[in-house]
């Protein structure tokens, strides 16, 4: 029987290709699976990003931040995951055409998979302003057919939804995100271990929930529903203004939901679960049930980042 959380860590991370990653109060960390079986980790000392402490600016920071810090992990990861294989291919160049031609296919493969992943990650920036701003030119077009009149506000909140919901189920049939979600999930359960005090092994992690407040597709989901919010007191004008407009309050939307997601984050009362509660749902489509070798890795990554004092229970 799992243990109730007995507080909230400040440790965050993120899934990357065969492997996750960690940051803390003092330092981050990556861990990945490496194709001979074993975990490679690493530690890295952290600076604290500036104007941290002031509110709605330390959102839009953060997440320059944690874009930056994400892609540089995950590269690393990739290189990581498959470097054995890549070298095995290029040692055995030397046999007959076929079978090099053979070889550099599976190269090429590889390569594309770590493309992907990290295309599909780095896409989530620009689906920032994709979800804001796409609705916007597809309602002017639906009015230009079907007047919509007052009805404007509501229609573009609806395709906002839709397109969000309909992109990350569409990237979830890709293998090899679907495999980085699982890492996704055991990241969660890792962390809600670690809040719980349970003992960090994988028989125990699994018992965990998936789900978690602090979530990047929480803070993703929680952009799009601020920007219906705002947006629906911003009078319709010409569809390219209103794009222009709502591009121009992208960073004041990243930093109202990235304060509704820190206070979610930081409570446990009946307010912080509501929050939580339409994110929660959407990771569904992010973050899957992982298996006992990517418990271990989480396991191994969140270990580096425990501060040695411990953190604060109270």
């Amino acid at each position: 029987m799992k243990k109730k959380e007995q507080f909230k860590t400040t440790i965050g991370g993120q899934a990357l290709i065969e492997g996750v990653y960690m940051r803390g109060p003092e330092k981050a960390s990556i861990a990945i699976r490496k194709p001979d079986g074993g975990i490679y980790t690493e530690t890295f000392e952290i600076n604290p990003p500036p104007l941290k402490k002031v509110p709605l600016v330390r959102g839009v920071v953060s997440m320059i931040y944690s874009l930056i810090s994400g892609y540089k992990s995950i590269m690393k990861s990739a290189d990581i995951a498959f470097a054995e294989e890549l070298e095995k291919i290029e040692e055995n160049e030397g046999q007959e055409d076929t079978d090099r031609a053979e070889k550099d296919e599976k190269k090429e493969d590889k390569l594309m998979n770590s493309a992907g992943v990290i295309g599909a990650v780095l896409g989530g920036l620009l689906s920032i302003a994709l979800f804001v701003v796409a609705p916007t030119f597809i309602t002017g077009l639906i009015d230009k057919i079907f007047p919509l009149g007052g009805f404007k506000a509501a229609v573009e909140g609806v395709l906002k939804i839709i397109l969000f919901l309909a992109y990350l189920f569409l990237v979830t049939r890709i293998k090899d995100i679907r495999r980085v979600f699982e890492y996704h999930g055991a990241e969660h359960k890792t962390i809600a271990c670690y809040e719980a005090m349970d003992e960090l092994t994988p028989l125990r992690v699994k018992e965990y929930s998936r789900f978690h407040p602090r979530c990047g597709t929480s803070f993703l989901f929680l952009v799009v529903i601020v920007s219906i919010a705002i947006f629906s007191f911003i009078p319709f004008t010409g569809t390219l203004a209103r794009a222009g407009i709502k591009l121009l309050f992208i960073p004041v939307i990243m930093g109202i939901a990235y304060e509704i997601l820190r206070y979610a984050g930081r409570r446990s009362n009946l307010l912080s679960a509501i929050l939580s509660a339409p994110g929660k749902w959407v990771q569904r489509l992010t973050a899957f049930e992982p298996d006992e070798s990517q418990m271990e890795v989480a396991i191994a990554a969140l270990r580096e980042v425990i501060p040695e004092g411990g953190e604060n229970a109270g």
